[in-house]
């Protein structure tokens, strides 16, 4: 309904920078700098200001982008109740997935959209909790995939919990147990993702609570890395239990940490800056179904 063009602006806008604008769209940067460029001509005005680190909004684009923002959001929610009137999604979803997600999670859930609702395009982005949750909040994704610590947040579906295991080399006497009581952390030469991550807070306030020294030798803010450095032994890993499964035996060990017993929610969660469509509602009750029956196992 409104010319596509703003449409790049506005992702342009999000993104702020033409690469990332680009690669978050699957277009050529050279395209959507033509896009631009001829928008600004036609606006007779730029929209943009060039940095070094990539683009910020003009004083006119300041002024124009709530009214574009708006326009569009009004036509998406024109269209969802074309749809509701034809009871068939369709249009643009965007969903946000965690690197230990992808494998079982991202070609299940690409294959039943294309099965159910052909005519809805999927965007799906991987990244860390904490990079999805800012994309969420920015509304630059419709929904997330996402794990938790602490209390619970307002729109959150909780799907699973997973208990904290304590990882380190295959072998190792600390591990050769189901459970760990977490008071035998005090001391440990830790792996650990650097602050501000909400897992490194977590441990960090349980630890305080209980007077335990928490030593983190080394920060590494992947799992992947976390699960290799505690691998080659002399440090420990803190993961989710889904983490090191499939892991092979020779690598490493885990234990259950217990007394008191972790949790790490895995939640869906979405965004309150984009309209809820007809296609991000089907959408996201078919990530909630594929996660409940493919997803790590949980602890009840």
């Amino acid at each position: 309904m409104l010319d596509p063009r703003w449409r790049i602006f506005l992702q342009i806008a999000q993104a702020g920078s033409l690469t990332r604008a680009a690669a978050e769209s699957g277009s050529a940067q050279s395209l959507l700098s033509r896009q631009l460029a001829a928008l600004e001509a036609e606006c007779g005005a730029r929209l943009f200001k060039r940095t070094g680190r990539g683009v910020v909004l003009s004083e006119f684009g300041e002024r124009v982008l709530p009214r574009v923002q708006a326009l569009f959001d009004e036509a998406r929610r024109l269209s969802d109740e074309v749809q509701n009137a034809r009871g068939v999604p369709m249009g643009d979803v965007r969903v946000g997935l965690l690197p230990a997600a992808v494998p079982w999670l991202a070609e299940r859930l690409y294959r039943a959209v294309c099965e159910q609702y052909p005519q809805v395009r999927l965007h799906m982005n991987e990244g860390t909790s904490t990079q999805l949750s800012e994309l969420v909040a920015a509304g630059r994704l419709d929904m997330a995939l996402l794990l938790r610590e602490g209390a619970d947040q307002p729109g959150d579906i909780i799907l699973q919990r997973i208990a904290l295991h304590l990882i380190g080399r295959a072998g190792d006497p600390l591990l050769d147990r189901a459970t760990l009581p977490f008071s035998r952390l005090d001391g440990l030469p830790l792996v650990l993702p650097a602050p501000p991550h909400a897992l490194r807070a977590h441990l960090s306030e349980v630890a305080a609570e209980r007077g335990i020294r928490l030593n983190v030798a080394v920060e590494a803010n992947s799992i992947a890395l976390q699960r290799e450095i505690a691998a080659a032994g002399n440090c420990y890993g803190i993961v989710a239990g889904a983490a090191v499964e499939g892991e092979p035996r020779r690598r490493l060990s885990a234990a259950r940490l217990v007394a008191p017993v972790l949790w790490r929610r895995v939640v869906l969660t979405s965004t309150a800056l984009q309209p809820d469509t007809l296609a991000t509602r089907e959408v996201r009750a078919l990530v909630e179904r594929l996660v409940r029956l493919h997803g790590p196992d949980a602890q009840p």
